[in-house]
Protein backbone atom coordinates (compact mmCIF):
# COMPACT_ATOMS: atom_id res chain seq x y z
CA UNK A 1 0.00 0.00 0.00
CA UNK A 2 1.56 3.47 -1.24
CA UNK A 3 0.04 6.45 -0.08
CA UNK A 4 1.47 10.07 -1.12
CA UNK A 5 1.44 13.81 0.74
CA UNK A 6 3.38 16.64 0.82
CA UNK A 7 4.98 16.38 4.36
CA UNK A 8 5.22 13.10 6.66
CA UNK A 9 6.08 13.87 10.47
CA UNK A 10 7.33 11.31 12.83
CA UNK A 11 6.35 11.24 16.05
CA UNK A 12 3.11 12.79 17.64
CA UNK A 13 4.13 14.17 20.50
CA UNK A 14 3.15 18.26 21.06
CA UNK A 15 6.14 19.34 18.08
CA UNK A 16 4.83 17.11 15.70
CA UNK A 17 1.01 18.00 16.68
CA UNK A 18 2.24 21.22 15.86
CA UNK A 19 3.77 20.71 12.70
CA UNK A 20 1.06 18.26 11.64
CA UNK A 21 -1.67 20.64 12.62
CA UNK A 22 0.35 24.06 11.04
CA UNK A 23 1.14 22.71 7.56
CA UNK A 24 -2.14 21.21 7.15
CA UNK A 25 -4.01 24.60 8.09
CA UNK A 26 -1.44 26.26 5.39
CA UNK A 27 -3.15 23.53 2.70
CA UNK A 28 -0.45 20.90 2.86
CA UNK A 29 -1.12 16.88 3.25
CA UNK A 30 0.10 15.57 5.87
CA UNK A 31 0.29 12.07 7.45
CA UNK A 32 1.23 11.71 11.10
CA UNK A 33 2.59 9.06 11.93
CA UNK A 34 3.14 7.08 15.42
CA UNK A 35 4.28 4.02 16.78
CA UNK A 36 1.97 4.18 19.97
CA UNK A 37 -1.69 3.02 19.41
CA UNK A 38 -2.59 6.10 21.05
CA UNK A 39 -1.08 9.73 20.05
CA UNK A 40 0.94 11.88 22.02
CA UNK A 41 4.29 11.11 23.51
CA UNK A 42 4.04 12.23 26.96
CA UNK A 43 0.97 13.77 27.09
CA UNK A 44 -1.58 11.74 28.18
CA UNK A 45 -4.46 11.00 30.85
CA UNK A 46 -6.68 8.67 32.58
CA UNK A 47 -7.71 6.46 35.43
CA UNK A 48 -4.42 5.36 36.40
CA UNK A 49 -5.17 4.45 39.98
CA UNK A 50 -8.95 3.98 40.56
CA UNK A 51 -12.27 4.42 39.29
CA UNK A 52 -13.09 8.33 38.87
CA UNK A 53 -9.53 9.47 39.58
CA UNK A 54 -8.05 11.26 36.27
CA UNK A 55 -3.99 11.78 36.32
CA UNK A 56 -2.15 13.44 33.81
CA UNK A 57 0.37 10.13 33.33
CA UNK A 58 3.67 12.28 31.99
CA UNK A 59 3.63 15.97 30.93
CA UNK A 60 0.69 17.92 32.66
CA UNK A 61 1.17 21.70 33.01
CA UNK A 62 1.10 24.21 30.34
CA UNK A 63 2.32 28.00 30.58
CA UNK A 64 4.92 27.24 28.15
CA UNK A 65 2.30 26.19 25.74
CA UNK A 66 0.07 29.34 26.01
CA UNK A 67 2.68 31.55 26.22
CA UNK A 68 4.15 30.28 22.85
CA UNK A 69 4.06 31.24 19.29
CA UNK A 70 2.40 27.80 18.44
CA UNK A 71 -0.60 28.39 20.66
CA UNK A 72 -0.70 31.99 19.33
CA UNK A 73 -1.31 30.42 15.68
CA UNK A 74 -3.68 27.26 16.73
CA UNK A 75 -4.95 28.53 20.36
CA UNK A 76 -8.34 29.82 18.91
CA UNK A 77 -8.82 26.82 16.76
CA UNK A 78 -7.99 24.41 19.55
CA UNK A 79 -10.68 26.28 21.54
CA UNK A 80 -13.04 26.02 19.07
CA UNK A 81 -12.52 21.91 19.05
CA UNK A 82 -13.02 21.18 22.96
CA UNK A 83 -9.41 22.30 24.58
CA UNK A 84 -10.47 24.64 28.19
CA UNK A 85 -7.79 25.50 30.86
CA UNK A 86 -8.19 25.84 34.35
CA UNK A 87 -5.42 27.83 35.88
CA UNK A 88 -4.11 29.57 39.26
CA UNK A 89 -5.43 32.72 39.80
CA UNK A 90 -3.52 33.71 43.54
CA UNK A 91 -1.10 31.05 44.70
CA UNK A 92 1.13 29.46 41.74
CA UNK A 93 4.23 27.33 43.62
CA UNK A 94 5.77 27.10 46.13
CA UNK A 95 8.54 25.32 48.43
CA UNK A 96 8.12 23.42 51.60
CA UNK A 97 11.51 23.13 53.93
CA UNK A 98 12.62 20.57 56.12
CA UNK A 99 11.40 22.33 58.78
CA UNK A 100 8.42 22.92 57.43
CA UNK A 101 8.59 26.25 56.66
CA UNK A 102 7.20 27.43 53.12
CA UNK A 103 8.31 30.01 50.82
CA UNK A 104 5.28 30.95 48.24
CA UNK A 105 4.57 32.66 44.85
CA UNK A 106 1.46 34.09 44.00
CA UNK A 107 0.60 35.78 40.28
CA UNK A 108 1.04 39.06 41.75
CA UNK A 109 5.09 39.37 41.98
CA UNK A 110 4.28 42.61 44.90
CA UNK A 111 2.55 39.49 46.93
CA UNK A 112 5.37 37.22 46.26
CA UNK A 113 7.87 39.48 47.53
CA UNK A 114 6.21 40.15 51.05
CA UNK A 115 7.79 36.58 52.04
CA UNK A 116 11.08 37.92 51.76
CA UNK A 117 12.78 38.90 54.68
CA UNK A 118 15.40 41.04 52.94
CA UNK A 119 13.90 44.34 51.87
CA UNK A 120 17.17 44.49 49.19
CA UNK A 121 16.04 40.89 48.09
CA UNK A 122 12.04 42.58 47.55
CA UNK A 123 13.36 45.26 45.33
CA UNK A 124 15.79 43.24 43.81
CA UNK A 125 13.52 40.22 42.65
CA UNK A 126 11.17 43.25 40.93
CA UNK A 127 13.82 44.56 39.20
CA UNK A 128 14.90 41.14 37.46
CA UNK A 129 11.33 41.14 36.65
CA UNK A 130 11.33 43.94 34.86
CA UNK A 131 14.70 43.35 33.28
CA UNK A 132 13.09 40.19 31.69
CA UNK A 133 9.92 41.56 30.73
CA UNK A 134 11.69 43.78 28.96
CA UNK A 135 13.97 41.43 27.20
CA UNK A 136 11.33 38.98 26.46
CA UNK A 137 10.80 39.76 22.72
CA UNK A 138 14.69 39.28 22.11
CA UNK A 139 14.83 36.14 24.30
CA UNK A 140 11.62 34.71 23.02
CA UNK A 141 12.92 35.27 19.38
CA UNK A 142 16.25 33.76 20.33
CA UNK A 143 14.69 30.38 21.61
CA UNK A 144 12.25 30.36 18.62
CA UNK A 145 14.71 31.06 16.10
CA UNK A 146 17.43 28.84 13.95
CA UNK A 147 20.23 29.65 15.99
CA UNK A 148 22.26 28.61 12.81
CA UNK A 149 20.47 31.71 10.85
CA UNK A 150 20.56 35.41 10.61
CA UNK A 151 17.70 35.73 13.18
CA UNK A 152 19.80 35.18 15.99
CA UNK A 153 21.68 38.37 14.88
CA UNK A 154 18.54 40.56 15.08
CA UNK A 155 17.88 39.70 18.71
CA UNK A 156 21.05 40.40 19.78
CA UNK A 157 21.30 43.53 18.11
CA UNK A 158 17.84 44.33 20.20
CA UNK A 159 19.58 43.65 23.54
CA UNK A 160 22.65 44.92 22.77
CA UNK A 161 20.33 48.50 21.62
CA UNK A 162 18.01 48.31 25.12
CA UNK A 163 20.94 47.52 27.12
CA UNK A 164 23.84 48.33 25.72
CA UNK A 165 27.54 46.71 26.24
CA UNK A 166 27.09 46.31 29.79
CA UNK A 167 23.70 45.16 29.56
CA UNK A 168 24.47 42.44 26.56
CA UNK A 169 27.37 41.68 28.81
CA UNK A 170 25.37 40.93 31.77
CA UNK A 171 23.07 38.52 29.58
CA UNK A 172 26.14 36.50 28.46
CA UNK A 173 27.48 36.32 31.69
CA UNK A 174 24.18 34.98 33.04
CA UNK A 175 23.90 32.53 30.03
CA UNK A 176 27.54 31.20 31.21
CA UNK A 177 26.25 31.26 35.09
CA UNK A 178 24.36 28.60 37.42
CA UNK A 179 21.44 29.37 39.45
CA UNK A 180 22.80 28.43 42.34
CA UNK A 181 25.64 30.77 41.67
CA UNK A 182 23.24 33.47 40.52
CA UNK A 183 21.08 33.54 43.80
CA UNK A 184 24.29 34.06 45.66
CA UNK A 185 25.16 36.99 43.78
CA UNK A 186 21.44 38.24 43.58
CA UNK A 187 20.07 37.89 47.01
CA UNK A 188 21.35 37.88 50.59
CA UNK A 189 17.95 35.93 51.68
CA UNK A 190 17.44 32.10 50.65
CA UNK A 191 13.73 32.63 49.28
CA UNK A 192 14.67 32.80 45.88
CA UNK A 193 16.62 29.92 45.85
CA UNK A 194 14.55 27.69 47.33
CA UNK A 195 11.32 28.76 45.21
CA UNK A 196 12.87 29.20 41.92
CA UNK A 197 16.31 26.67 41.71
CA UNK A 198 13.80 23.26 41.78
CA UNK A 199 12.54 24.81 38.46
CA UNK A 200 15.50 24.21 36.59
CA UNK A 201 14.81 20.37 37.18
CA UNK A 202 11.52 20.96 34.93
CA UNK A 203 14.67 21.99 32.05
CA UNK A 204 16.43 19.01 32.81
CA UNK A 205 18.89 21.57 34.58
CA UNK A 206 20.74 21.20 37.79
CA UNK A 207 21.90 24.10 40.08
CA UNK A 208 25.12 23.78 38.99
CA UNK A 209 24.35 23.66 35.19
CA UNK A 210 25.24 26.96 33.17
CA UNK A 211 22.40 28.92 32.05
CA UNK A 212 20.60 28.74 35.12
CA UNK A 213 21.07 32.29 36.29
CA UNK A 214 18.67 33.10 32.63
CA UNK A 215 16.17 30.03 33.28
CA UNK A 216 15.22 31.04 36.50
CA UNK A 217 14.06 34.62 36.01
CA UNK A 218 12.25 33.11 33.05
CA UNK A 219 10.57 30.57 35.19
CA UNK A 220 9.83 33.39 37.63
CA UNK A 221 7.92 35.51 34.49
CA UNK A 222 6.42 33.00 32.80
CA UNK A 223 4.29 31.70 35.88
CA UNK A 224 3.88 35.29 37.43
CA UNK A 225 2.30 36.40 34.02
CA UNK A 226 0.76 32.92 32.84
CA UNK A 227 0.28 30.73 35.76
CA UNK A 228 -0.06 26.75 35.77
CA UNK A 229 -2.99 26.07 33.41
CA UNK A 230 -3.89 22.60 33.09
CA UNK A 231 -6.49 20.57 30.64
CA UNK A 232 -9.64 20.42 32.38
CA UNK A 233 -10.79 16.73 32.27
CA UNK A 234 -6.82 16.08 31.66
CA UNK A 235 -4.51 16.05 28.84
CA UNK A 236 -6.39 13.20 27.13
CA UNK A 237 -8.83 16.51 26.28
CA UNK A 238 -5.87 18.22 24.43
CA UNK A 239 -5.34 15.04 22.64
CA UNK A 240 -9.13 15.67 21.36
CA UNK A 241 -8.73 18.78 20.55
CA UNK A 242 -5.45 18.00 18.09
CA UNK A 243 -7.32 15.29 16.74
CA UNK A 244 -10.59 17.65 15.90
CA UNK A 245 -7.77 20.19 14.43
CA UNK A 246 -5.79 17.59 12.29
CA UNK A 247 -8.85 16.03 11.09
CA UNK A 248 -11.01 19.39 10.29
CA UNK A 249 -8.19 19.97 7.72
CA UNK A 250 -7.65 16.82 6.31
CA UNK A 251 -4.68 15.38 8.27
CA UNK A 252 -3.91 11.61 8.19
CA UNK A 253 -3.06 10.25 12.10
CA UNK A 254 -1.28 6.74 11.35
CA UNK A 255 -1.51 5.21 14.82
CA UNK A 256 0.33 1.94 15.62
CA UNK A 257 2.68 2.45 12.81
CA UNK A 258 6.01 2.57 14.01
CA UNK A 259 8.50 4.08 10.75
CA UNK A 260 11.15 1.64 10.32
CA UNK A 261 13.14 3.79 7.92
CA UNK A 262 13.51 7.05 5.94
CA UNK A 263 13.52 6.81 2.36
CA UNK A 264 16.17 8.85 0.38
CA UNK A 265 16.19 9.42 -3.36
CA UNK A 266 19.49 11.43 -4.84
CA UNK A 267 20.20 12.76 -1.51
CA UNK A 268 16.74 13.92 -0.83
CA UNK A 269 14.23 12.23 1.82
CA UNK A 270 11.53 11.44 -0.35
CA UNK A 271 9.12 9.11 2.49
CA UNK A 272 9.14 6.43 5.39
CA UNK A 273 8.51 3.10 5.65
CA UNK A 274 7.00 1.00 8.08
CA UNK A 275 5.75 -2.40 8.28
CA UNK A 276 2.96 -2.22 6.60
CA UNK A 277 3.30 0.33 4.30
CA UNK A 278 5.16 2.84 1.91
CA UNK A 279 4.26 6.59 2.77
CA UNK A 280 6.00 9.47 -0.22
CA UNK A 281 6.11 12.33 1.22
CA UNK A 282 6.65 15.27 -1.61
CA UNK A 283 8.34 18.30 0.10
CA UNK A 284 9.57 17.29 3.77
CA UNK A 285 9.58 14.45 6.33
CA UNK A 286 10.14 15.68 9.71
CA UNK A 287 11.25 13.42 12.64
CA UNK A 288 10.44 13.96 16.21
CA UNK A 289 13.26 11.51 17.44
CA UNK A 290 16.58 11.71 19.03
CA UNK A 291 19.49 11.79 16.81
CA UNK A 292 20.92 8.27 17.49
CA UNK A 293 17.32 6.98 16.22
CA UNK A 294 17.64 9.77 13.25
CA UNK A 295 21.09 8.97 12.02
CA UNK A 296 22.15 5.77 13.48
CA UNK A 297 19.00 3.47 12.79
CA UNK A 298 16.20 5.26 9.95
CA UNK A 299 18.97 6.91 7.78
CA UNK A 300 20.57 4.44 4.97
CA UNK A 301 24.27 3.93 5.76
CA UNK A 302 26.48 6.19 4.11
CA UNK A 303 23.63 9.10 3.70
CA UNK A 304 25.37 11.36 6.10
CA UNK A 305 29.50 11.71 7.43
CA UNK A 306 30.30 9.11 9.80
CA UNK A 307 31.62 11.97 11.52
CA UNK A 308 27.96 12.80 12.10
CA UNK A 309 26.79 9.54 13.01
CA UNK A 310 29.46 9.03 16.06
CA UNK A 311 27.95 12.26 17.03
CA UNK A 312 24.71 11.55 17.37
CA UNK A 313 26.22 7.95 19.40
CA UNK A 314 27.99 10.07 21.82
CA UNK A 315 24.52 11.98 22.57
CA UNK A 316 24.03 11.98 26.25
CA UNK A 317 20.87 11.38 27.69
CA UNK A 318 20.48 13.19 30.83
CA UNK A 319 19.63 12.33 34.64
CA UNK A 320 16.29 9.49 34.40
CA UNK A 321 12.97 10.48 35.91
CA UNK A 322 10.20 8.58 37.92
CA UNK A 323 6.50 9.62 37.92
CA UNK A 324 3.86 8.31 40.79
CA UNK A 325 0.48 9.03 40.85
CA UNK A 326 -1.91 8.86 44.09
CA UNK A 327 -5.64 8.46 44.80
CA UNK A 328 -6.59 10.18 48.30
CA UNK A 329 -9.66 9.46 49.82
CA UNK A 330 -9.34 13.32 50.71
CA UNK A 331 -7.10 15.93 50.23
CA UNK A 332 -3.64 15.86 51.75
CA UNK A 333 -4.42 17.78 55.48
CA UNK A 334 -1.12 20.10 55.61
CA UNK A 335 0.57 21.35 58.76
CA UNK A 336 1.07 24.83 56.65
CA UNK A 337 -2.82 24.91 55.56
CA UNK A 338 -2.43 27.62 52.91
CA UNK A 339 -0.50 24.81 50.92
CA UNK A 340 -3.60 23.12 50.08
CA UNK A 341 -4.29 25.97 47.98
CA UNK A 342 -0.90 25.66 45.90
CA UNK A 343 -1.41 23.53 42.61
CA UNK A 344 2.68 22.66 42.61
CA UNK A 345 4.64 22.25 45.47
CA UNK A 346 8.30 21.24 45.60
CA UNK A 347 9.75 19.77 48.78
CA UNK A 348 13.29 20.96 48.74
CA UNK A 349 16.10 22.89 50.85
CA UNK A 350 16.84 24.93 47.46
CA UNK A 351 20.41 24.10 45.76
CA UNK A 352 21.89 22.72 48.91
CA UNK A 353 19.49 19.59 48.78
CA UNK A 354 18.65 19.47 44.81
CA UNK A 355 22.01 20.02 44.21
CA UNK A 356 23.43 17.41 46.30
CA UNK A 357 20.27 14.71 44.74
CA UNK A 358 21.34 15.60 41.24
CA UNK A 359 24.89 14.53 42.17
CA UNK A 360 23.74 11.33 43.39
CA UNK A 361 21.68 10.43 40.98
CA UNK A 362 24.46 11.08 38.39
CA UNK A 363 26.84 8.57 40.40
CA UNK A 364 24.21 6.16 39.93
CA UNK A 365 22.17 6.39 43.78
CA UNK A 366 18.72 6.84 44.92
CA UNK A 367 18.72 10.13 46.50
CA UNK A 368 18.39 10.08 50.23
CA UNK A 369 16.52 13.52 50.01
CA UNK A 370 14.70 13.49 46.60
CA UNK A 371 13.66 16.79 45.52
CA UNK A 372 9.91 16.34 45.45
CA UNK A 373 7.86 17.85 43.06
CA UNK A 374 3.82 17.26 44.22
CA UNK A 375 0.99 17.95 41.81
CA UNK A 376 -2.47 19.40 42.93
CA UNK A 377 -3.96 18.90 39.93
CA UNK A 378 -7.38 18.71 41.71
CA UNK A 379 -7.16 21.92 43.36
CA UNK A 380 -7.69 23.45 40.03
CA UNK A 381 -9.92 20.67 38.42
CA UNK A 382 -12.06 19.43 41.42
CA UNK A 383 -13.41 16.93 38.44
CA UNK A 384 -9.90 14.94 38.79
CA UNK A 385 -11.31 13.15 41.64
CA UNK A 386 -14.86 11.94 43.43
CA UNK A 387 -16.68 15.02 45.28
CA UNK A 388 -14.13 15.41 48.72
CA UNK A 389 -11.37 13.11 47.30
CA UNK A 390 -7.91 14.43 45.75
CA UNK A 391 -5.23 13.27 43.07
CA UNK A 392 -1.29 13.74 43.21
CA UNK A 393 0.68 13.91 40.88
CA UNK A 394 4.11 13.24 42.14
CA UNK A 395 7.68 14.06 39.68
CA UNK A 396 11.02 12.60 40.79
CA UNK A 397 13.56 14.26 38.53
CA UNK A 398 16.81 12.65 40.56
CA UNK A 399 16.76 8.99 39.79
CA UNK A 400 19.69 6.86 37.92
CA UNK A 401 18.50 4.96 34.59
CA UNK A 402 20.57 2.25 36.57
CA UNK A 403 20.21 2.34 40.31
CA UNK A 404 23.69 0.63 41.90
CA UNK A 405 22.73 1.71 44.97
CA UNK A 406 20.61 3.79 47.60
CA UNK A 407 22.33 7.00 49.34
CA UNK A 408 20.19 5.87 52.11
CA UNK A 409 21.47 2.85 52.85
CA UNK A 410 17.89 1.28 53.01
CA UNK A 411 17.25 0.04 49.91
CA UNK A 412 18.37 -3.42 47.66
CA UNK A 413 19.04 -1.86 44.08
CA UNK A 414 20.53 -4.76 42.25
CA UNK A 415 21.32 -2.52 39.35
CA UNK A 416 17.98 -2.46 37.83
CA UNK A 417 14.62 -1.27 38.26
CA UNK A 418 11.82 -3.91 39.73
CA UNK A 419 8.40 -3.38 40.80
CA UNK A 420 9.60 -3.97 44.04
CA UNK A 421 12.30 -1.18 44.07
CA UNK A 422 9.75 0.92 42.46
CA UNK A 423 7.18 0.60 45.40
CA UNK A 424 9.72 1.14 47.52
CA UNK A 425 11.21 3.81 46.70
CA UNK A 426 7.50 5.19 46.38
CA UNK A 427 6.58 5.06 49.96
CA UNK A 428 10.08 6.66 50.84
CA UNK A 429 8.67 9.31 48.99
CA UNK A 430 5.12 9.48 50.58
CA UNK A 431 7.03 9.23 53.95
CA UNK A 432 8.47 12.18 53.29
CA UNK A 433 5.43 13.92 51.83
CA UNK A 434 3.80 12.84 55.25
CA UNK A 435 6.03 14.83 57.27
CA UNK A 436 4.06 17.71 56.09
CA UNK A 437 1.05 16.24 56.09
CA UNK A 438 0.36 14.27 58.41
CA UNK A 439 -1.92 10.65 57.87
CA UNK A 440 -0.93 10.82 54.15
CA UNK A 441 -0.25 6.95 53.42
CA UNK A 442 -3.44 6.50 55.75
CA UNK A 443 -5.64 8.47 52.64
CA UNK A 444 -3.93 6.65 50.15
CA UNK A 445 -6.48 3.98 47.63
CA UNK A 446 -4.16 4.05 45.44
CA UNK A 447 -0.93 4.34 43.80
CA UNK A 448 0.71 3.99 40.18
CA UNK A 449 4.36 4.09 39.70
CA UNK A 450 6.60 5.04 36.49
CA UNK A 451 10.14 3.84 36.43
CA UNK A 452 12.51 5.64 34.19
CA UNK A 453 12.36 2.04 31.88
CA UNK A 454 8.72 2.65 31.54
CA UNK A 455 9.14 6.03 30.46
CA UNK A 456 11.66 5.11 28.06
CA UNK A 457 8.97 2.30 26.73
CA UNK A 458 6.45 4.21 26.24
CA UNK A 459 8.50 6.86 24.65
CA UNK A 460 12.15 5.87 22.86
CA UNK A 461 13.12 9.30 22.58
CA UNK A 462 13.46 9.29 27.13
CA UNK A 463 16.71 7.55 26.66
CA UNK A 464 17.44 5.96 29.99
CA UNK A 465 14.55 7.48 31.09
CA UNK A 466 15.53 10.82 30.73
CA UNK A 467 12.30 12.75 29.81
CA UNK A 468 13.96 15.75 28.35
CA UNK A 469 15.44 14.46 25.23
CA UNK A 470 19.13 14.63 26.28
CA UNK A 471 21.24 16.26 28.94
CA UNK A 472 21.07 20.08 29.12
CA UNK A 473 24.57 20.89 29.29
CA UNK A 474 25.55 23.62 27.04
CA UNK A 475 28.05 21.75 24.98
CA UNK A 476 24.71 19.76 24.07
CA UNK A 477 22.67 22.93 24.02
CA UNK A 478 21.74 26.14 22.10
CA UNK A 479 24.49 26.39 18.69
CA UNK A 480 25.16 22.50 19.49
CA UNK A 481 21.88 20.82 20.23
CA UNK A 482 21.63 18.13 19.31
CA UNK A 483 25.36 17.95 18.07
CA UNK A 484 27.89 20.27 16.45
CA UNK A 485 27.31 18.21 13.04
CA UNK A 486 23.63 18.95 12.61
CA UNK A 487 22.83 21.32 14.83
CA UNK A 488 19.55 22.98 13.28
CA UNK A 489 16.22 21.57 12.65
CA UNK A 490 17.20 21.54 8.43
CA UNK A 491 19.71 17.90 8.72
CA UNK A 492 22.00 17.56 6.25
CA UNK A 493 19.66 15.31 3.91
CA UNK A 494 17.43 17.34 2.04
CA UNK A 495 13.73 17.24 2.85
CA UNK A 496 13.96 16.23 6.61
CA UNK A 497 14.12 17.91 9.20
CA UNK A 498 14.20 17.39 12.78
CA UNK A 499 12.14 18.39 15.75
CA UNK A 500 11.63 17.61 19.09
CA UNK A 501 13.23 17.55 22.88
CA UNK A 502 16.42 17.00 21.61
CA UNK A 503 16.52 19.99 19.23
CA UNK A 504 16.53 23.66 19.99
CA UNK A 505 15.42 25.01 22.17
CA UNK A 506 15.21 21.93 23.89
CA UNK A 507 12.41 20.23 26.30
CA UNK A 508 8.83 21.30 27.32
CA UNK A 509 5.81 21.58 26.06
CA UNK A 510 6.01 25.00 23.88
CA UNK A 511 5.86 23.16 20.63
CA UNK A 512 8.62 25.47 19.68
CA UNK A 513 10.76 23.07 17.35
CA UNK A 514 7.65 22.27 15.35
CA UNK A 515 6.64 25.55 15.17
CA UNK A 516 9.38 26.83 13.68
CA UNK A 517 10.15 23.91 11.19
CA UNK A 518 6.06 24.85 10.46
CA UNK A 519 6.47 27.98 9.64
CA UNK A 520 9.80 27.70 7.75
CA UNK A 521 8.59 25.03 5.41
CA UNK A 522 5.15 27.59 4.83
CA UNK A 523 7.24 30.63 3.98
CA UNK A 524 6.93 31.73 0.67
CA UNK A 525 9.45 30.16 -1.47
CA UNK A 526 11.80 33.52 -2.38
CA UNK A 527 11.98 34.19 1.64
CA UNK A 528 13.34 30.72 1.78
CA UNK A 529 16.02 31.10 -0.54
CA UNK A 530 17.22 34.45 0.93
CA UNK A 531 17.47 32.89 4.30
CA UNK A 532 19.43 29.84 2.46
CA UNK A 533 21.79 32.20 1.16
CA UNK A 534 22.11 34.60 4.50
CA UNK A 535 22.30 30.58 5.90
CA UNK A 536 25.17 29.51 3.97
CA UNK A 537 27.34 32.95 3.84
CA UNK A 538 27.61 33.06 8.13
CA UNK A 539 30.88 31.42 8.95
CA UNK A 540 29.41 29.32 11.90
CA UNK A 541 26.84 27.74 10.23
CA UNK A 542 27.03 23.66 9.29
CA UNK A 543 26.94 22.68 6.20
CA UNK A 544 23.47 21.95 5.16
CA UNK A 545 21.91 19.43 1.97
CA UNK A 546 25.15 18.30 0.94
CA UNK A 547 25.96 14.21 2.41
CA UNK A 548 29.02 14.22 0.83
CA UNK A 549 30.53 17.11 3.20
CA UNK A 550 32.11 15.98 6.42
CA UNK A 551 31.16 18.51 9.12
Amino acid sequence: MTDSFDAIVIGSGINGLVAAAELARGGWSVALVERNAEPGGFIASGELTAPGYVHDSFSSWHPEFVTGGAYAELGGELHDHGLTYRNAEGLVTGTVRRDGSAVLAHRDPERTVEGFADAGDRAAYLDVLGRIGAALPSIGGLLGSELHSSAPLRHVARLARDGGRAGLDAWLRDTLTSGRGWCRRSFAGDEVDALWVPWLLHSGLSPDHASGAVMIPLFAATLHAAGLPIVEGGQARFLAAFRALLGAYGAQLLTGEPVERVLVEGGRAVGVATASRTLRARRAVIASVAPGALYRELLPAGVVPPALCEQAARYRPGRAAMQLHVALSEPPAWSDARLAEVPLLHLTEGSASTGIACAEAEAGLLPREATVVVGQQSVLDPARAPDGAATLWIQLQEVPARPRGDAAGELETGGRWTRELADAYAQRILARIETHAPGLREQVLGLRAFTPDDLTAHNPNAIGGDPYGGAADLDQRLLWRPVPAAASHRTPVDGLWQIGAATHPGPGLSGASGHLVAQTLLAPPARRRAAAAVRSALPFAPHQNDPEQTP
